[in-house]
């Protein structure tokens, strides 16, 4: 069995520094782990949850969370981010390594201030259907 969690992240990552609306708002900086002194604003992938599916040839189930980060006065940037991934991911498919989407769908969205009132998030969650192509 292929690898489906490293492929979709290898093939989101792709997409999201390619689409032209996040990438003018992020400026390419979309990181699995953004180093201690990031950049502001940014992308980082989180928690992603995945099940084997046993139906229909089987495939992976897949529930990922994105959170955008912005040290803009206000929410407008990051709302602007969390509308910008799901305007580039719901409903696309992507492929890379021998895995494809089947399923792509943003399931969720919440921008809130941090605690300390410097930074605002964006957390998209989707949820991912893929199968060995």
């Amino acid at each position: 069995m292929r690898d489906h969690e490293s492929a979709l992240q290898k093939a989101m990552v792709a997409a999201l520094k390619a689409d032209p609306t996040l990438s003018a708002l992020v400026q390419g900086r979309v990181f699995d782990q953004p180093g201690p002194d990031a950049t502001c604003p940014y992308l980082t992938l989180g928690r992603c949850e995945s099940r084997p599916l046993a139906a229909d040839g089987g495939g992976v189930e897949q529930r990922l969370t994105l959170t955008g980060v912005s040290r803009f006065a206000g929410s407008e940037e990051a709302k602007a981010m969390a509308a910008a991934v799901r305007a580039c991911l719901h409903e696309t498919t992507l492929a890379a390594d021998g895995v494809r989407t089947s399923t792509l769908r943003a399931t969720f969205a919440d921008v809130f201030p941090a605690g300390d009132g410097r930074r605002t998030y964006a957390v998209v969650r989707l949820r991912a259907v893929t199968e060995e192509i």
